[in-house]
């Protein structure tokens, strides 16, 4: 069975998506669901969602499952390792993943991301520190920068 809720946050809505084991998606709307039928690992994602936009969470526990080619998987477990606060960009994406060429592949898998905010891909950028692509637009991604800036004492820029 497939389960889905909306969250606000101060980016919007925010729909979650679960099978009921782990959270499937996290997609950005301008809109609440009309339909929502929640279960016990959304409503944990929204609690986990309202303490990191608190500055209270800096890393998220939740099961995750997200949808995507062997390729895409292997990007968005990288994704996961950047710590909460800090940056690195795609070259420094292409080069962990082992192959300095698969820049422009690494960023469209970045892109795809199911799961925003969890899946941390806003924390990856382009050379120079530009804010570069985010499929839930740069003034997203730049708030969700600044949020962890603003939590993490230990840096003072990321972009």
């Amino acid at each position: 069975m497939q389960y889905q809720t909306s969250f606000k946050s101060p980016l919007g809505f925010l729909i979650l998506k679960s099978d009921g084991q782990s959270i499937t998606s996290v997609s950005f709307s301008e809109n609440e669901l009309q339909e929502q039928n929640s279960c016990e690992v959304l409503e944990s994602c929204k609690a986990q969602l309202n303490d990191y936009f608190a500055g209270n969470l800096r890393t998220f526990d939740l099961p995750l499952s997200p949808e995507g080619t062997e390729f895409q998987q292997k990007v968005w477990a990288e994704l996961l390792k950047i710590p909460y606060g800090e940056t690195i960009t795609y070259m420094d994406m292409a080069v962990r993943l082992g192959d300095p060429k698969c820049i422009r592949a690494a960023g469209t898998a970045n892109g795809k991301n199911p799961i925003a905010i969890i899946i941390p891909c806003h924390r990856v950028i382009g050379a120079g520190n530009k804010l570069t692509g985010y499929a839930g637009g740069i003034w997203r991604k730049k708030i969700l920068l600044e949020l962890e800036m603003k939590h993490n004492p230990t840096k003072r820029t990321l972009f």
